[in-house]
């Protein structure tokens, strides 16, 4: 058995502060992982990214299966060569996706408002895997555990993610259990296949299932832990609102080893990165700050506003100030909010830019922050004055 790769630098109560060792470098954690799901991080150039303080971006498995191809990236020289980006890069599994094609959003789902666009583009989930209808073309397409193992060798990533079903929130106890079952046995399938075929110094993260059960997700946990994978991701839908998401990411956190690293799957909100990061969880992936950036709303230290400002609101169209005063980012440093709303407005890519510069500036910083109060024992003041609204500049 290989080295463990990841070690614990310092704590304060269940948080841990550390390092993850991988082909590409290192990652410093707590961390949040910026997502490069197409192959890059929309608007940015991965200079920028690294520039930023990020050591990870994740690429999605799922898409880049479906367009350009893993086979095309594998002779263009695997998926860092491709994005011209030399550090530590995580492929999710494609589980998700298909989750996402058969039921919509994690918050379409919970709200039984997936909508049409998801209509039969699962075909089929049996013990093999996945049969689905590419979203590019209605072409079939198949996806298990071997076909997902391969597309991440191909791209060469630094960490894989084990191919799991992503089960829906409504789901009863019932098919909650068949299903964690059959992804703890997809696991199997996975770290036989990884074994065989993974590129060399490639690390495998197993991901815990069993939706809102107690009993389903320390069971899961325990199960992902025993398979001898490199790390822990938590995914699955966590529950309709943050207490009950605290809840269940409490329960799989309990039952994983203390020497694993962890990851929280599409978890990115202030408050949820605090709460899990006092739970012992080390790695975090979203969409969210891009996504808002690019749709002109800003992270800005407003607790009651949900850390958002929405800057194409009228509020903004001749506001002087910067976004935040103390954020060191272009789009502050440079421009005002009555510019950056314009831009927002007349749907100008500069804009989309800017404020996805900004946003990322913010998570950055916010972890460096949350790192630097583990490492001296002042997570919880620290954490007490994020939420209060302090700026993590």
């Amino acid at each position: 058995m290989r080295a463990n790769p990841f070690r614990i630098e310092a704590r304060a109560g269940a948080a841990r502060a550390g390092v993850l060792e991988t082909a590409h470098g290192t990652l410093r954690t707590p961390a949040f992982v910026p997502l490069a799901s197409t192959g890059t991080v929309k608007t940015l150039r991965p200079a920028e990214v690294a520039a930023l303080g990020f050591e990870m971006v994740l690429g999605n498995t799922f898409h880049l299966f479906i367009r350009p191809g893993h086979e095309r990236i594998a002779r263009l020289g695997g998926l860092h060569e491709f994005m011209g980006w030399r550090h530590p890069i995580i492929t999710d599994s494609g589980g998700f996706q298909v989750f996402s094609m058969g039921h919509g959003t994690v918050a379409a789902e919970i709200k039984r408002s997936g909508g049409r666009e998801s209509e039969g583009r699962v075909l089929a989930i049996d013990e093999r895997g996945v049969r689905f209808r590419s979203y590019l073309d209605g072409a079939e397409c198949f996806m298990g555990p071997e076909e997902s193992m391969a597309v991440q060798a191909a791209l060469g990533s630094d960490v894989a993610l084990a191919f799991d079903e992503c089960t829906p929130f409504h789901a009863d106890r019932d098919y909650t259990a068949r299903s964690t079952e059959r992804t703890h046995r997809w696991l199997e399938r996975c770290v036989a296949c990884h074994a065989d075929g993974a590129p060399p110094g490639q690390l495998l993260f197993g991901i815990v299932q069993g939706g809102v059960f107690e009993d389903l997700r320390e069971e899961s946990a325990r199960t992902v832990a025993a398979s001898g994978v490199d790390g822990v991701a938590i995914g699955g839908s966590l529950g309709r609102e943050k207490a009950q998401m605290a809840e269940v990411v409490g329960w799989s956190v309990s039952a994983l080893p203390e020497d694993r690293a962890r990851h929280l799957l599409g978890i990115g909100d202030v408050d949820d990165v605090l709460a899990a990061v006092r739970a012992g969880v080390d790695m975090f992936d979203c969409a969210t700050p891009t996504r808002l950036g690019r749709h002109g709303t800003a992270l800005v230290p407003e607790p009651g506003a949900r850390w958002r400002l929405d800057l194409t609101a009228p509020a903004s169209r001749e506001a002087r100030e910067p976004i935040s005063p103390r954020c060191p980012c272009p789009a502050c440093r440079d421009h005002t909010r009555a510019y950056l709303h314009y831009l927002a407005r007349a749907n100008e890519p500069t804009g989309a830019r800017l404020v996805t510069l900004h946003n990322l500036t913010f998570m950055a910083t916010l972890m460096e922050g949350i790192r630097a109060a583990i490492a001296a024992g002042d997570l919880e003041r620290y954490a007490a004055a994020v939420m209060g609204g302090e700026a993590p500049y």
